[in-house]
This record gives C-alpha cells, structure tokens and sequence, in this order.
C-alpha cells in the first residue's frame, strides 16, 4: 500500500483534477490512499470568510462563501457527465458551514477558524473521490476527522498517536477490502472536544505521513510543482540545483528552518520506520523527484531558506539587572502560552531577542504580559535567511541591498535577519 499526497495546487482545478486522475491511472499498482489538500486559494477564500464573520458581518460571510460554492460548482460542471450526485454531496457541506456563520458566538478565533476553514479540504476529497470513479477508478471517500484524533489546540492540534493509531487500522484497512483508492482530507483531524480541528497551515503532508506511519506505507509520495527538492524557492531565484537524494536529517534540518517544499512535522513519523519519501511533479510524473529515504548524503550544495513577514521582537529588564534563568523561564512559558515560535535568538547580560513570525494578534497579547516586567520592542516586516551548507560567496551575494540585523553561524548553517535598504543616489544638482 502506497501513500499520495496532492496539494492545493494540483487539484486548483478541473483541468489539474483530470492530470490527477491521470497519474494515478499511469503510477499507481496496487492500494493506494490519497490525501488531498483544498483547492488551490480556497484556503485563502475561506480565511477571507473568518475575516468578515469577525470584522464585518454574518451577511458579509456568507457572501464570502457563496464565492467558495460558485468555484466549486463551476468545476464540478466541468469535470462529470452527472453532475447532479456530485454536488448533492457537496450541498451538505457548505449548508452544514452556512448555518456555522449563524449560530457561532463569536468567542473562540481558532475554533471558529477550524469549522470555518476545514470546509476546504471538505468539498476537494468529495470531488476528486468522484472524479477517480468516473474515471473508473474502484475509489471511496473517507472522513479524516474519523481517523486524526489530537488535542483541542485548535490550528495546531497535536496528535494523540495511540488512538489515531487504532482509528486508522480498524476504520481505513477494512475499506481496502474491497476498494483499490481510499481519499482523504490533509490538514485536519478531531479535536478531544469532538470538534473538528487543524494541524497548522500547510499541514496536508503532516496527515499523509500521519496515514504512511499508521498503514504501514510501503512508500509515500507528495506531487508538487516543481521537479523535486530545489536548492531554493524558484518564485525568489535562479540557476537552482534539483537535489535528487536527502538523508532524513537533512530533511528535517531544512523543513525546520523553513522550506517550504514539505511541511516540518512530515519526517520523523516516516523516519521511524524507514518508509521513503518521493517528492514528485505532477506536471511532468515520469520526472525521477528528489527521495528521502535513511541514505545519508555527504556533500550538500548551498540550499537557501528565505521566511518572510518576520518580526524582531527585544526584551530587557527595566532595571538594567541580569537577564537570568529565572527570566528565561517565564519568556518561553509565555512563548509557549501565546504559541509564539521562535525562529532565532539571541541574548546579552540585559537583554533578549527573538526572530518570530509576525503575528500580531499573538505578539500584542504577549507584550501586553510583558510589559508589567520588561520594556519591549517590536521591529515589523523584517526577513529571515537561513543558508545550508553556505559558503562566503553565497552569503555575500543574499547580503546585498540589506542590512543585516544579527546573524548567527553554526557549523553548516547560517541565519541572519535582514531589512532591505534603499540604494543611496546623488541627487541632481
């Protein structure tokens, strides 16, 4: 049994939908379980429909998500000769979300968020479970939230692995008996509450390597678009490198520091039990991909992590004394209270700082705490470059046109936070 995962951008619509089904008719021997993310921006969409239930009203939200159902339905148009069965699935859904938007109180952002957002990936499996038996394919649509159970630490629930990993055993492997392709959601799971619940932003290759581990996958695959592990982000820079094999340190080590190719918490389940890890294209599926797998690789290229929207957030004692253990203390149990991640860090005899993500809901309710003992300092829109395997030329060539506000140099890896800074020019006379 094989593990797909398929992101946002591989099912953004009915034409990539049509490619999905084709690479899994032309790849796949055997079961297989497929996890899908929402279509792509549709996460985005449903986020603007948070934002209006909160800032504007229920009437705006709804408007919102009437723009969700219409992309939904003109796909749907599009991708079946009965449209009518599909989108009695799907109208459920979406009421079932409505009707959410009127009765929430209001009180709880993340749980809202979870119900809210979730609906995404919701509508997408239905869909593309649909498709694959249109397709001819032997598919059946299975609910995550029946399968990843975690805490009710909504949009970052942290699995509970026993008994996700004996929902997954007594609920998934009976629907292989007689079904060739199970779908199913990434990204969301069953909050201890009964709720449903988010695993983080982009958590979908999380849930693959969730299901990989629980199955006992004998590989699992994430199709995405580029060719493979690139030695930086393509959208941002040029004469990139594909790597076409990573140890699973090496993967960790990148996706920890913030490459975007797969989501952090991907790793270690699979490591655990040495299952390798294709990173594919789905716009060119005989491409050979980058794999992960327990091969250690002895010389990496420079890879290049770059992490906008960062903030640099300065905290010092009002009296000048020692920044001591007992003040670390109580900085990361608040960190961890307000979910704040520290991303760098760095600290003097009266001071100390930290490079986190630029959130601020969260970093206004932790100055607010902080400034009862400690003067705090917020610099905004700041940007975090890591550097693997770096070498001086690199780093003198991302230093350009910024100013570098702390760096910091391990024995393979570089981190600097950085601020672009206009060219001075002579004026005319």
């Amino acid at each position: 049994m094989r593990v797909y995962k398929f992101g946002g951008a591989s099912v953004k619509d009915a034409k990539r939908i049509q490619n999905v089904g084709e690479i899994i008719q032309q790849t796949n021997k055997g079961k297989l379980l497929i996890v899908v993310s929402a279509m792509g921006k549709m996460t985005n969409a449903l986020e603007t429909v948070m934002q209006q239930l909160y800032n504007e009203s229920v009437v705006a939200a709804e408007a919102a998500l009437d723009k969700v159902k219409s992309h939904h339905l003109q796909e749907i148009v599009t991708l079946f000769d009965q449209e009518e069965p599909v989108i009695k699935s799907i109208m459920p859904v979406l009421e079932e979300t409505s009707q959410y938007l009127k009765t929430t109180d209001l009180s709880d952002y993340d749980k809202d968020y979870d119900q809210i957002v979730s609906t995404g990936e919701i509508l997408s499996t239905k869909i593309v479970s649909a498709y694959l038996r249109q397709f001819g394919l032997k598919s059946v649509w299975h609910d995550a939230r029946l399968s990843i159970m975690a805490d009710n630490t909504y949009r970052e629930g942290k699995i509970d692995w026993q008994k996700t990993e004996e929902s997954i055993k007594s609920q998934v492997n009976p629907l292989f008996e007689v079904n060739d392709i199970v779908v199913t959601q990434g990204f969301i799971g069953q909050s201890s509450d009964g709720l449903t619940i988010t695993l983080g932003r982009e958590g979908s290759d999380f849930t693959a390597s969730i299901f990989s581990y629980c199955l006992d996958a004998e590989s699992m695959s994430i199709w995405k678009d580029v060719p493979g592990i690139l030695t930086a982000d393509p959208r941002r820079f040029e004469n990139l490198t594909k790597i076409d094999r990573l140890s699973y340190r090496e993967a960790i080590e990148m996706t920890y520091y913030g490459a975007k190719v797969i989501h952090p918490k991907t790793i270690k389940p699979i490591q655990n039990k040495s299952i390798p890890l294709h990173v594919r294209s789905f716009m060119d599926p005989s491409g050979s991909g980058t794999i992960i797998s327990d091969e250690i690789e002895l010389n990496y290229p420079p890879v290049i992590v770059v992490e906008d929207n960062q903030a640099l957030v300065h905290i010092s004692t009002k009296d000048f004394s020692f920044v001591a253990e007992h003040h670390l203390s109580k900085l990361f149990d608040l960190f961890t209270k307000y979910r704040v991640k520290v991303n760098m860090m760095r600290n003097t005899a009266i001071s100390f700082s930290i490079c986190t993500f630029d959130d601020n809901r969260k970093l206004d309710r932790l100055k607010t705490e902080l400034e009862s003992e400690f003067k705090v300092l917020i610099d905004h829109g700041q940007e975090l470059i890591t550097v693997r395997h770096f070498n001086q030329e690199v780093v003198d060539e991302l230093k350009k046109g910024k100013i570098v506000l702390f760096e910091e140099r391990l024995s393979n890896t570089l981190q600097m936070v950085v601020k672009n800074v206009p060219i001075v020019k002579r004026k005319d006379k």
